[in-house]
Protein backbone atom coordinates (compact mmCIF):
# COMPACT_ATOMS: atom_id res chain seq x y z
CA UNK A 1 0.00 0.00 0.00
CA UNK A 2 1.24 3.26 -1.06
CA UNK A 3 2.63 5.33 2.05
CA UNK A 4 3.42 2.34 4.10
CA UNK A 5 6.31 2.56 6.52
CA UNK A 6 8.78 0.35 4.84
CA UNK A 7 9.95 -2.66 6.91
CA UNK A 8 12.44 -5.34 6.23
CA UNK A 9 10.61 -8.24 4.04
CA UNK A 10 8.99 -10.95 6.66
CA UNK A 11 10.32 -14.11 6.04
CA UNK A 12 9.74 -15.94 9.22
CA UNK A 13 6.51 -18.12 11.12
CA UNK A 14 4.85 -17.18 13.90
CA UNK A 15 2.34 -19.08 16.29
CA UNK A 16 0.22 -17.94 19.20
CA UNK A 17 -2.54 -19.56 21.47
CA UNK A 18 -5.15 -16.70 20.09
CA UNK A 19 -8.04 -17.50 22.52
CA UNK A 20 -8.40 -17.70 25.81
CA UNK A 21 -6.13 -19.61 28.62
CA UNK A 22 -6.72 -23.23 28.95
CA UNK A 23 -9.26 -25.38 30.32
CA UNK A 24 -11.77 -24.27 27.73
CA UNK A 25 -13.66 -25.66 25.18
CA UNK A 26 -12.35 -24.67 22.19
CA UNK A 27 -8.93 -23.59 21.92
CA UNK A 28 -7.43 -21.59 18.59
CA UNK A 29 -4.02 -21.82 17.98
CA UNK A 30 -3.12 -19.12 15.13
CA UNK A 31 -0.05 -19.16 12.51
CA UNK A 32 1.09 -16.67 10.15
CA UNK A 33 3.39 -16.44 7.33
CA UNK A 34 5.53 -18.38 4.40
CA UNK A 35 5.48 -21.58 6.66
CA UNK A 36 2.03 -21.71 7.78
CA UNK A 37 1.42 -24.62 5.35
CA UNK A 38 3.79 -26.22 5.72
CA UNK A 39 3.93 -26.43 9.54
CA UNK A 40 -0.10 -27.90 8.99
CA UNK A 41 1.11 -30.38 6.39
CA UNK A 42 3.88 -31.12 8.96
CA UNK A 43 0.95 -32.06 11.48
CA UNK A 44 -2.05 -33.10 9.53
CA UNK A 45 -0.58 -34.86 7.00
CA UNK A 46 -2.50 -33.06 4.43
CA UNK A 47 -3.87 -29.41 3.57
CA UNK A 48 -7.70 -28.68 3.25
CA UNK A 49 -9.53 -26.40 0.96
CA UNK A 50 -8.90 -23.04 0.88
CA UNK A 51 -11.58 -21.34 3.61
CA UNK A 52 -13.32 -24.88 4.65
CA UNK A 53 -13.30 -26.18 7.78
CA UNK A 54 -11.92 -29.44 8.14
CA UNK A 55 -11.24 -32.52 10.82
CA UNK A 56 -7.80 -33.80 11.13
CA UNK A 57 -5.73 -35.41 13.41
CA UNK A 58 -2.55 -33.59 14.29
CA UNK A 59 0.41 -35.49 14.98
CA UNK A 60 4.12 -35.08 16.46
CA UNK A 61 6.19 -38.14 14.82
CA UNK A 62 3.66 -41.00 15.94
CA UNK A 63 2.38 -39.14 18.61
CA UNK A 64 -1.57 -38.35 18.07
CA UNK A 65 -2.06 -35.00 19.23
CA UNK A 66 -5.29 -34.18 19.07
CA UNK A 67 -8.27 -34.36 16.69
CA UNK A 68 -8.98 -30.61 15.84
CA UNK A 69 -10.51 -28.28 13.00
CA UNK A 70 -8.55 -26.72 10.71
CA UNK A 71 -8.47 -23.82 8.60
CA UNK A 72 -6.32 -22.68 5.79
CA UNK A 73 -6.48 -18.59 4.48
CA UNK A 74 -4.01 -18.09 2.09
CA UNK A 75 -2.74 -14.64 1.27
CA UNK A 76 -2.89 -12.23 0.46
CA UNK A 77 -6.51 -12.38 0.99
CA UNK A 78 -6.32 -13.00 5.16
CA UNK A 79 -6.23 -11.13 8.29
CA UNK A 80 -2.84 -10.53 8.14
CA UNK A 81 -2.63 -10.50 3.97
CA UNK A 82 -0.20 -13.72 4.65
CA UNK A 83 -0.15 -17.38 4.94
CA UNK A 84 -2.79 -17.70 7.84
CA UNK A 85 -3.78 -21.05 9.76
CA UNK A 86 -6.37 -21.90 12.29
CA UNK A 87 -6.27 -24.51 14.01
CA UNK A 88 -9.34 -25.41 16.45
CA UNK A 89 -7.99 -27.41 19.20
CA UNK A 90 -9.89 -29.19 22.37
CA UNK A 91 -8.92 -26.36 25.06
CA UNK A 92 -7.39 -28.55 27.88
CA UNK A 93 -4.02 -27.27 28.99
CA UNK A 94 -2.06 -30.49 27.71
CA UNK A 95 -3.29 -30.55 24.34
CA UNK A 96 -2.74 -26.63 23.88
CA UNK A 97 0.72 -27.54 25.52
CA UNK A 98 1.73 -30.20 23.13
CA UNK A 99 0.63 -28.32 20.18
CA UNK A 100 2.42 -24.91 20.85
CA UNK A 101 5.37 -27.41 21.59
CA UNK A 102 5.10 -29.42 18.18
CA UNK A 103 4.95 -26.01 16.27
CA UNK A 104 8.36 -24.70 18.32
CA UNK A 105 9.83 -27.49 16.59
CA UNK A 106 8.81 -27.32 13.59
CA UNK A 107 12.21 -25.19 11.20
CA UNK A 108 11.04 -21.41 10.83
CA UNK A 109 8.61 -20.79 13.14
CA UNK A 110 8.73 -18.91 16.16
CA UNK A 111 5.86 -17.74 18.85
CA UNK A 112 4.76 -14.35 18.11
CA UNK A 113 5.54 -11.06 19.97
CA UNK A 114 2.38 -9.32 21.41
CA UNK A 115 0.59 -7.37 18.56
CA UNK A 116 2.61 -9.02 16.21
CA UNK A 117 -0.58 -10.77 14.06
CA UNK A 118 -1.98 -7.25 13.99
CA UNK A 119 1.37 -5.30 12.92
CA UNK A 120 0.96 -7.40 10.13
CA UNK A 121 -2.13 -7.11 9.03
CA UNK A 122 -0.98 -3.35 9.21
CA UNK A 123 2.22 -3.21 7.21
CA UNK A 124 0.74 -5.73 4.47
CA UNK A 125 -2.28 -3.08 4.54
CA UNK A 126 -4.91 -4.99 5.48
CA UNK A 127 -5.78 -2.25 8.03
CA UNK A 128 -4.61 1.06 8.85
CA UNK A 129 -3.43 2.56 11.97
CA UNK A 130 -6.71 3.96 12.70
CA UNK A 131 -8.66 1.09 12.88
CA UNK A 132 -5.33 -0.73 14.13
CA UNK A 133 -5.84 1.83 17.10
CA UNK A 134 -9.99 1.23 17.26
CA UNK A 135 -8.89 -2.85 17.39
CA UNK A 136 -6.67 -2.03 20.60
CA UNK A 137 -9.78 0.24 22.53
CA UNK A 138 -12.36 -2.59 21.33
CA UNK A 139 -9.91 -5.19 23.20
CA UNK A 140 -9.57 -2.34 26.20
CA UNK A 141 -13.33 -1.56 25.96
CA UNK A 142 -14.94 -2.02 29.36
CA UNK A 143 -18.33 -0.62 28.73
CA UNK A 144 -21.02 -0.82 26.09
CA UNK A 145 -20.21 3.05 25.12
CA UNK A 146 -16.33 2.07 24.60
CA UNK A 147 -17.23 -1.24 22.77
CA UNK A 148 -19.79 0.90 20.06
CA UNK A 149 -16.93 3.67 19.66
CA UNK A 150 -13.89 1.30 19.35
CA UNK A 151 -15.93 -1.23 17.10
CA UNK A 152 -16.88 1.99 14.71
CA UNK A 153 -13.45 2.90 14.51
CA UNK A 154 -11.82 -0.40 13.97
CA UNK A 155 -14.80 -0.65 11.39
CA UNK A 156 -13.37 1.69 9.49
CA UNK A 157 -15.21 5.24 9.95
CA UNK A 158 -12.13 7.40 10.24
CA UNK A 159 -10.93 5.62 7.13
CA UNK A 160 -13.51 5.93 4.91
CA UNK A 161 -13.96 9.74 5.88
CA UNK A 162 -10.21 10.57 5.42
CA UNK A 163 -10.43 8.38 1.83
CA UNK A 164 -13.75 10.50 0.79
CA UNK A 165 -11.78 13.83 2.15
CA UNK A 166 -8.61 12.85 0.42
CA UNK A 167 -10.55 11.95 -3.08
CA UNK A 168 -12.08 15.30 -2.29
CA UNK A 169 -8.78 17.00 -1.84
CA UNK A 170 -7.54 15.65 -5.55
CA UNK A 171 -10.04 16.58 -7.61
CA UNK A 172 -9.36 20.04 -6.19
CA UNK A 173 -5.85 19.61 -6.79
CA UNK A 174 -6.36 18.74 -9.89
CA UNK A 175 -8.34 21.88 -11.09
CA UNK A 176 -5.21 24.25 -9.51
CA UNK A 177 -2.76 22.49 -11.79
CA UNK A 178 -5.08 22.90 -14.73
CA UNK A 179 -5.55 26.44 -13.78
CA UNK A 180 -2.25 27.17 -13.13
CA UNK A 181 -1.26 25.14 -16.36
CA UNK A 182 -3.89 27.41 -18.14
CA UNK A 183 -2.68 30.59 -16.65
CA UNK A 184 1.31 29.64 -17.96
CA UNK A 185 -0.15 29.39 -21.18
CA UNK A 186 -2.07 32.84 -21.19
CA UNK A 187 -5.30 30.95 -22.02
CA UNK A 188 -7.31 31.74 -18.92
CA UNK A 189 -4.99 34.24 -17.16
CA UNK A 190 -5.59 34.29 -13.08
CA UNK A 191 -8.96 32.06 -13.23
CA UNK A 192 -9.63 29.95 -10.17
CA UNK A 193 -11.36 26.76 -10.75
CA UNK A 194 -15.28 27.18 -10.26
CA UNK A 195 -16.79 26.74 -7.01
CA UNK A 196 -13.53 27.02 -5.48
CA UNK A 197 -14.10 28.57 -1.85
CA UNK A 198 -16.82 27.30 -1.81
CA UNK A 199 -15.64 23.58 -2.07
CA UNK A 200 -12.54 24.55 0.32
CA UNK A 201 -14.92 25.97 3.01
CA UNK A 202 -17.30 22.75 2.72
CA UNK A 203 -14.10 20.46 3.73
CA UNK A 204 -12.92 23.33 5.94
CA UNK A 205 -16.72 22.93 7.40
CA UNK A 206 -16.37 19.35 7.68
CA UNK A 207 -12.90 18.76 9.84
CA UNK A 208 -14.14 21.82 12.24
CA UNK A 209 -17.24 19.65 13.06
CA UNK A 210 -15.20 16.24 13.33
CA UNK A 211 -12.61 18.20 16.00
CA UNK A 212 -15.29 19.54 18.04
CA UNK A 213 -16.48 15.99 18.58
CA UNK A 214 -15.82 14.83 22.36
CA UNK A 215 -12.66 12.62 22.25
CA UNK A 216 -11.14 9.58 22.63
CA UNK A 217 -9.92 10.07 25.59
CA UNK A 218 -12.77 11.46 27.72
CA UNK A 219 -14.51 8.06 26.70
CA UNK A 220 -11.69 5.41 27.09
CA UNK A 221 -10.42 7.04 30.49
CA UNK A 222 -13.88 8.09 32.22
CA UNK A 223 -15.78 11.04 32.92
CA UNK A 224 -14.31 12.67 36.15
CA UNK A 225 -17.13 12.83 38.30
CA UNK A 226 -16.06 15.46 41.63
CA UNK A 227 -18.44 14.12 44.77
CA UNK A 228 -17.62 17.87 46.66
CA UNK A 229 -19.55 19.34 49.82
CA UNK A 230 -18.87 20.22 53.39
CA UNK A 231 -17.77 17.48 55.77
CA UNK A 232 -20.22 14.82 56.86
CA UNK A 233 -22.39 15.31 53.98
CA UNK A 234 -22.07 11.87 52.67
CA UNK A 235 -19.75 11.83 50.30
CA UNK A 236 -17.92 9.16 51.33
CA UNK A 237 -20.91 7.02 51.30
CA UNK A 238 -22.67 8.12 47.76
CA UNK A 239 -19.25 6.71 46.14
CA UNK A 240 -19.39 3.89 47.85
CA UNK A 241 -23.11 3.33 46.88
CA UNK A 242 -22.13 4.35 43.15
CA UNK A 243 -19.32 2.10 42.76
CA UNK A 244 -21.28 -0.96 44.53
CA UNK A 245 -17.91 -1.43 46.64
CA UNK A 246 -16.53 -0.21 49.85
CA UNK A 247 -14.05 2.71 48.25
CA UNK A 248 -13.99 5.21 50.60
CA UNK A 249 -13.84 4.93 54.65
CA UNK A 250 -17.28 5.79 56.18
CA UNK A 251 -16.72 7.40 59.92
CA UNK A 252 -19.22 10.04 61.72
CA UNK A 253 -15.89 12.00 62.60
CA UNK A 254 -15.76 14.97 60.59
CA UNK A 255 -12.78 14.81 57.91
CA UNK A 256 -12.09 11.31 57.34
CA UNK A 257 -11.43 11.73 53.57
CA UNK A 258 -8.44 13.69 53.72
CA UNK A 259 -7.08 13.24 50.18
CA UNK A 260 -8.74 12.52 46.61
CA UNK A 261 -10.42 8.88 46.01
CA UNK A 262 -10.58 7.81 42.53
CA UNK A 263 -13.31 4.63 41.62
CA UNK A 264 -12.90 3.90 37.68
CA UNK A 265 -17.02 3.04 37.36
CA UNK A 266 -19.09 1.97 34.79
CA UNK A 267 -22.65 3.13 35.11
CA UNK A 268 -25.60 2.73 32.82
CA UNK A 269 -23.02 1.40 30.00
CA UNK A 270 -20.84 4.83 30.74
CA UNK A 271 -17.33 4.92 31.71
CA UNK A 272 -16.83 7.71 34.99
CA UNK A 273 -14.07 8.27 37.30
CA UNK A 274 -15.64 8.30 40.77
CA UNK A 275 -14.02 11.00 42.82
CA UNK A 276 -14.17 11.49 46.41
CA UNK A 277 -13.10 14.54 47.98
CA UNK A 278 -12.26 15.96 51.70
CA UNK A 279 -14.81 18.18 52.70
CA UNK A 280 -14.44 21.72 52.10
CA UNK A 281 -14.01 23.91 55.03
CA UNK A 282 -11.04 25.84 56.97
CA UNK A 283 -8.92 23.39 58.95
CA UNK A 284 -5.91 23.96 61.18
CA UNK A 285 -4.74 20.22 60.73
CA UNK A 286 -2.04 20.38 57.99
CA UNK A 287 -2.78 17.04 55.95
CA UNK A 288 -6.23 17.49 56.26
CA UNK A 289 -5.78 21.55 54.50
CA UNK A 290 -3.75 20.04 51.89
CA UNK A 291 -6.64 17.54 51.47
CA UNK A 292 -9.37 20.24 50.93
CA UNK A 293 -7.24 22.21 48.94
CA UNK A 294 -6.79 19.08 46.14
CA UNK A 295 -10.47 18.99 46.85
CA UNK A 296 -10.75 22.39 45.38
CA UNK A 297 -8.48 21.96 42.70
CA UNK A 298 -10.20 18.84 41.42
CA UNK A 299 -13.19 20.73 40.99
CA UNK A 300 -11.57 22.75 38.42
CA UNK A 301 -10.68 19.62 35.99
CA UNK A 302 -13.84 18.03 36.90
CA UNK A 303 -16.54 16.90 33.69
CA UNK A 304 -19.44 16.67 36.22
CA UNK A 305 -19.53 17.58 39.95
CA UNK A 306 -22.05 16.11 42.39
CA UNK A 307 -22.71 18.67 44.87
CA UNK A 308 -24.01 17.39 48.07
CA UNK A 309 -23.96 20.99 49.79
CA UNK A 310 -25.62 24.31 50.18
CA UNK A 311 -27.08 25.05 46.58
CA UNK A 312 -26.00 28.30 47.06
CA UNK A 313 -22.24 27.76 47.99
CA UNK A 314 -21.99 25.31 44.83
CA UNK A 315 -19.03 25.68 42.32
CA UNK A 316 -19.09 27.76 39.37
CA UNK A 317 -20.41 26.02 36.14
CA UNK A 318 -24.17 24.96 37.05
CA UNK A 319 -24.37 23.22 33.57
CA UNK A 320 -21.35 20.78 35.06
CA UNK A 321 -23.46 20.31 38.52
CA UNK A 322 -25.87 18.24 39.62
CA UNK A 323 -27.18 19.52 43.09
CA UNK A 324 -27.76 16.70 45.10
CA UNK A 325 -29.52 15.90 48.51
CA UNK A 326 -28.09 13.14 50.36
CA UNK A 327 -29.17 11.13 53.37
CA UNK A 328 -33.16 11.82 52.05
CA UNK A 329 -34.06 8.97 54.39
CA UNK A 330 -33.51 11.12 57.40
CA UNK A 331 -35.99 13.89 58.61
CA UNK A 332 -35.19 17.59 57.34
CA UNK A 333 -36.15 20.32 55.43
CA UNK A 334 -35.84 19.57 51.58
CA UNK A 335 -33.95 22.21 49.28
CA UNK A 336 -33.00 22.83 45.75
CA UNK A 337 -31.45 19.36 44.39
CA UNK A 338 -32.16 18.01 41.12
CA UNK A 339 -31.99 14.63 43.01
CA UNK A 340 -32.56 13.57 46.30
CA UNK A 341 -30.84 10.41 47.49
CA UNK A 342 -30.11 7.64 50.23
CA UNK A 343 -26.79 6.03 50.20
CA UNK A 344 -28.28 4.16 53.32
CA UNK A 345 -31.47 2.91 51.92
CA UNK A 346 -30.70 3.02 47.87
CA UNK A 347 -33.63 5.66 47.17
CA UNK A 348 -33.19 8.14 44.63
CA UNK A 349 -30.06 6.37 43.38
CA UNK A 350 -31.17 5.28 40.22
CA UNK A 351 -32.25 8.75 39.47
CA UNK A 352 -28.76 9.53 39.89
CA UNK A 353 -27.03 7.67 37.17
CA UNK A 354 -30.16 8.42 35.28
CA UNK A 355 -28.82 12.23 35.55
CA UNK A 356 -25.47 11.31 35.21
CA UNK A 357 -26.05 9.22 32.15
CA UNK A 358 -27.81 12.67 30.51
CA UNK A 359 -25.30 15.26 31.27
CA UNK A 360 -22.77 12.22 29.71
CA UNK A 361 -24.49 12.53 26.59
CA UNK A 362 -23.52 15.92 25.97
CA UNK A 363 -20.02 15.39 26.71
CA UNK A 364 -19.20 11.59 24.84
CA UNK A 365 -19.31 10.89 21.03
CA UNK A 366 -22.43 9.96 20.03
CA UNK A 367 -22.78 6.29 18.50
CA UNK A 368 -22.27 8.48 14.99
CA UNK A 369 -19.99 10.52 15.85
CA UNK A 370 -16.28 9.36 15.04
CA UNK A 371 -13.83 9.94 18.30
CA UNK A 372 -10.14 11.03 17.78
CA UNK A 373 -7.41 10.49 19.46
CA UNK A 374 -4.88 13.06 20.85
CA UNK A 375 -2.75 12.07 17.63
CA UNK A 376 -5.55 11.34 15.17
CA UNK A 377 -6.68 14.71 16.44
CA UNK A 378 -3.42 16.44 15.78
CA UNK A 379 -3.27 15.00 12.34
CA UNK A 380 -6.61 16.58 11.18
CA UNK A 381 -6.04 19.98 13.05
CA UNK A 382 -2.79 20.53 11.10
CA UNK A 383 -4.82 19.40 7.92
CA UNK A 384 -7.39 21.91 8.85
CA UNK A 385 -4.49 24.83 9.45
CA UNK A 386 -3.21 23.71 5.79
CA UNK A 387 -6.40 24.04 4.23
CA UNK A 388 -7.46 27.39 5.15
CA UNK A 389 -3.95 28.82 3.68
CA UNK A 390 -5.86 27.08 0.25
CA UNK A 391 -7.70 30.35 0.07
CA UNK A 392 -4.22 32.01 -0.52
CA UNK A 393 -4.60 34.76 -3.46
CA UNK A 394 -1.49 33.05 -5.35
CA UNK A 395 -2.26 29.86 -6.82
CA UNK A 396 1.40 28.07 -6.21
CA UNK A 397 1.45 29.03 -2.29
CA UNK A 398 -2.80 27.30 -2.78
CA UNK A 399 -1.53 24.11 -4.64
CA UNK A 400 1.45 23.38 -2.02
CA UNK A 401 -1.21 23.98 1.15
CA UNK A 402 -3.78 20.88 -0.47
CA UNK A 403 -0.54 19.16 -0.85
CA UNK A 404 0.23 19.45 2.59
CA UNK A 405 -3.57 18.53 3.41
CA UNK A 406 -2.76 15.27 1.94
CA UNK A 407 0.18 14.53 3.82
CA UNK A 408 -1.52 15.58 7.40
CA UNK A 409 -4.64 13.00 6.24
CA UNK A 410 -2.10 9.85 5.55
CA UNK A 411 -0.40 10.90 8.98
CA UNK A 412 -3.77 10.48 10.55
CA UNK A 413 -4.91 6.88 9.29
CA UNK A 414 -0.63 5.65 9.45
CA UNK A 415 0.08 6.62 6.33
CA UNK A 416 2.94 8.53 6.32
CA UNK A 417 5.65 9.27 9.69
CA UNK A 418 3.72 7.01 12.31
CA UNK A 419 6.53 4.27 12.92
CA UNK A 420 8.12 5.74 15.76
CA UNK A 421 4.76 5.05 17.56
CA UNK A 422 4.24 1.55 16.10
CA UNK A 423 5.89 -0.21 18.71
CA UNK A 424 4.05 1.12 21.74
CA UNK A 425 0.90 0.73 20.23
CA UNK A 426 0.98 -2.90 19.52
CA UNK A 427 2.81 -3.67 22.60
CA UNK A 428 -0.99 -2.35 23.63
CA UNK A 429 -2.26 -6.10 22.40
CA UNK A 430 -2.19 -9.06 23.77
CA UNK A 431 0.17 -12.41 22.28
CA UNK A 432 -1.96 -14.09 19.45
CA UNK A 433 -3.69 -11.01 18.51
Amino acid sequence: MAGRPERARVTDTIFALSSGSPPAAVAIVRMSGPGADSALRALAGKLPEPRVATLADLRRQEERLDRALVLRFPGPHSATGEDVVELHLHGGRAVVAAVLEALASVAGLRPAEPGEFTRRAFENGRIDLAEAEGLADLLAAETQAQRRSALAMAGGALSRKVAAWRQRLLGLAAALEAAIDFSDEGEVGEAWPPNWADDVGALASEMSALLASPPAERLRDGLRVVIAGPPNAGKSSLINALAGRQVAIIASTPGTTRDLIEAPTALAGLPFILIDTAGLRESDDEVEAIGVERGRASLASADLVLWLGEPAEAPPGRDRTILVQPKCDLPGPAREAHVRVSALTGQGLEDLVGALAARAETLLPGESEVALNARQRKAVADALANLEEASAPDMLIAAEALRRVRVELDRAVGKAGVEEMLDMLFGRFCIGK
